[in-house]
């Protein structure tokens, strides 16, 4: 479980946090193995004993006064009494992991029967109505995919066009059962998938059936345009409709997987594979709202698109919440399919959302065998608490709300990677006493469950699973994290972690643009940023007004005084230069938004920032680094002397070789180099396969690399005078605050 704070020192009161001008929050990532400083938890059992405040509910923790009767709560500071039981389990030192660590892990008792097959469940629902080279690269993942699965789990194969087809591979020939999905908005299927196959039948044990799987997936072919006309007959204007049901085939699969929640398995994941919008039966969307019509009208065509058409979406996503369903929609398409209504399905029941814009180069394999090879948590619920002088404000992550209980959150399917981020305000004026003992204190609780394989033993060491079935653990995580009150908003500045301070910005601009539009979220983030700039140079006292007034040669937008903040320019200048908040006439997909605000919006806070600025280093061999860090600019290349480059932009790794490379420099550089070693470890380190590009310059087509290099690149369409680069982009925010600070100031 890490915890990043925007500044280690929180503000002392409302008026310090106003006057800093920086977002005063955390970034929680609660599945992680260890925490941000790579220290573990503490392991053990008994979670359900743990005693709690009778005011605040918050969890006994180290940082609790304690004596042999009672103790008080480190976050409201209630006394509370002590049991019998842990009076006896407190007497001895280190004898619990809660007087160990202030980071534990316990074990929590089941509820319900634990003796039920707890076998993980896996459904591939596959779009049929696509291209050859889609149902290649489909079955290329879904071999990954089977690989990856541990032995024991079940598989299921369903594909999906105007009918949904039911497989059973479990005999010595893979048979298919059809159902047709009837083609008008309001029509539901004929019969139920159960009568048309069992779900035992469609559900086979990968360990014996992988074989027969692959066959299968071998005798999948795309429906004919004879079968789709056939089928879809007239549509909307005359226009012949496609034969994609993919609202209807969702829906009745997770009425068909959820008759066995609970009792074949605790958790199902459904992977989506889509090579267009649905266009058939019930959920079809209208893909015509896409195109030069607002131009034409004068509408706002980012405002437009970013919000979803249609609600089934995301009513589909909470049945698959009620069904113990995950659902993962990978999209291989070009054409526009509405994201932004899809998107609610998959992250909203704890899936994800995967786009790639061809079949040619796309890591669909990769990223399948990645994301079902890594650990996962399911059924979980996350809590933060605070201590009383500050409260909660928004809460920022693909999560639903609880609907009964503030600041409760629940998660259907939580990685090692996945991130939420919350930002807090005071309760009152008064904030923080300066002179009281007692520190401002966040105290998070997480509890999740996790398939155990047959030979895993729990963490207490108990043995009462079956051997040779799978079992379900309950765990609660729980962290508590006191902080320092800065003694002033200098102090704030000098502890300021910018990589967090960008998280909460993306979530903040994300939620602008699909609430207001691009255009109002590129203009809160540049006025952020002239707000930033001018608080510190008030609080360093560093503008300086004469006779005149103040002129721009007296304001610092480069924080030269205060290293922490120096970064924060340049990630909001990158951030206005990213597809998330360039506009719709720039020429980016709309669908291409969405996915990048569904990415961004999960990432940890390193992650973001390289997918946000890229890190650019040079090498003099493929053996020796030169320099770890440039500024994205051609000066930076030219200047550095250095022959080869890497530039890392998250979902991009670009080797780029300069024309003064010598003919003797190998390219593309050796597997046993230091440059692969590096470049290995950032793929290993990724939650999505990195795009690997080996350009020479003078030689190739170099503008993968050169689009990358946005300080010396026009920033147009701002919604401000069009600038040219980082530096003229630094002379409008210097302009801006001057005229800010003229105004605050009477001047």
């Amino acid at each position: 479980m890490a915890v990043r704070p925007t500044t280690i020192r929180f503000p002392g009161n409302p008026i310090e946090q106003e006057a800093c001008g920086v977002p005063w929050g955390v970034t929680l990532t609660p599945f992680a193995a260890k925490d941000e400083n790579d220290i573990p938890p503490v392991y053990g059992s008994g979670g359900e004993l743990l005693p709690r405040c009778e005011n605040c509910w918050a969890y006994y923790n180290t940082y609790c006064e304690q004596d042999q009767w009672s103790w008080d709560c480190a976050l409201c500071g209630t006394t509370n009494g002590l049991s019998s039981e842990s009076i006896m389990r407190y007497s001895l030192p280190h004898s619990s992991p809660e007087n160990m660590s202030s980071f534990i892990d316990l074990e929590l008792p089941l509820e319900g029967s634990e003796e039920m097959q707890a076998r993980p469940v896996y459904v591939a629902a596959v779009d049929l109505s696509s291209s050859e080279e889609f149902l290649e690269l489909t079955k290329s993942a879904l071999l990954a995919a089977l690989e990856a699965l541990s032995p024991g789990s079940l598989f299921g194969l369903a594909t999906i066009s105007h009918k949904i087809g039911l497989y059973d591979v479990q005999g010595p020939i893979p048979v298919v059962k059809n159902v047709f999905i009837p083609p008008d908005s309001a029509g539901n299927l004929t019969m139920e998938l159960e009568d048309v196959m069992p779900l035992f039948s469609f559900l086979a044990p990968v360990d014996t059936c992988k074989d027969r799987i692959t066959s299968a997936l071998e005798t999948l072919k795309p429906t004919t345009s004879w079968e789709r006309t056939t089928a879809a007959g007239q549509g909307l204007d005359g226009v012949l409709l496609g034969g994609r049901g993919f609202g209807v085939a969702m829906e009745a699969l997770l009425k068909y997987l959820g008759s066995e929640y609970g009792n074949t398995y605790a958790l199902a994941r459904v992977f989506a594979f889509l090579s267009g919008p649905p266009d058939y039966g019930l959920g079809q969307l209208d893909t015509r709202r896409y195109g030069e019509q607002y131009a034409s009208k004068g509408e706002d065509a980012d405002l437009a698109l970013l919000p979803e058409q249609t609600p089934f979406y995301r009513d589909l996503a909470a049945v698959a919440v009620q069904a113990g369903v995950c659902v993962d929609i990978f999209a291989v398409t070009n054409e526009y399919t509405d994201l932004a209504s899809l998107k609610f399905l998959s992250i909203e029941s704890g899936g994800s959302l995967f786009l790639y814009s061809n079949t040619d180069d796309s890591t669909l394999p990769q990223d399948m065998y990645r994301m079902l090879s890594r650990p996962y948590a399911f059924n979980c619920v996350l809590r933060v608490r605070t201590s009383s002088e500050f409260k909660l404000g928004h809460s920022y992550g693909h999560f639903f709300p609880d609907p009964e209980y503030e600041n409760v959150q629940h998660i259907i399917c939580c990685d090692s990677f996945a991130t939420y981020a919350y930002d807090f305000d005071f309760v009152n004026d008064v904030g923080f006493s300066r002179h009281s003992k007692e520190l401002p204190t966040i105290q998070i609780a997480f509890q999740y469950t996790v398939v155990v394989p047959p030979d895993e033993p729990s963490i207490s060491g108990s043995s009462s699973s079956k051997r040779g079935k799978y079992s379900l653990k309950r765990r609660m995580r729980i962290r508590t994290l006191q902080f320092e009150t800065a003694r002033s908003v200098n102090d704030i500045y000098d502890t300021v972690d910018p990589e967090v301070v960008l998280s909460i910005l993306v979530h903040e601009v994300i939620l602008s643009s699909l609430e207001n539009g691009v255009r109002e979220a590129r203009i809160s983030l540049h006025e952020w940023l002239v707000n930033l700039t001018a608080q510190y140079n008030d609080a360093y006292k560093i503008a300086e007004y004469t006779r005149g007034g103040l002129s721009t040669s007296h304001v610092d937008v480069a924080f030269t005084q205060c290293p922490q903040l120096q970064h924060l320019p340049r990630l909001v200048f990158a951030l206005l230069r990213s597809p998330l908040l360039r506009f719709h006439e720039e020429g980016v997909h709309p669908d291409y938004r969405i996915y990048l605000q569904c990415l961004f919006s999960a990432l940890e806070p390193s992650s973001l920032n390289r997918a946000v600025y890229p890190s650019l280093s040079s090498y003099d061999t493929p053996d020796k680094q030169a320099y770890p860090r440039h500024s994205l600019s051609r000066a930076a290349l030219i200047t550095s002397g250095s022959p080869i480059f890497l530039l890392d932009a998250f979902t991009h790794l670009i080797v780029f070789y300069s024309s003064t490379a010598g003919a003797t420099m190998p390219f593309p550089p050796p597997q046993d180099c230091l440059l692969r070693s590096t470049i290995n470890k950032l793929k290993q380190e990724r939650i999505i396969t990195p795009k690997l590009i080996f350009v020479r310059g003078g030689i190739d087509d170099a503008t993968a690399f050169e689009n990358y290099l946005i300080e010396e690149q026009d920033v147009e369409g701002s919604g401000f005078t069009s600038v040219m680069g980082f530096v003229s982009f630094l002379d409008e925010i210097n302009h801006d605050v001057v005229e800010y600070m003229t105004k605050s100031n009477g001047k």
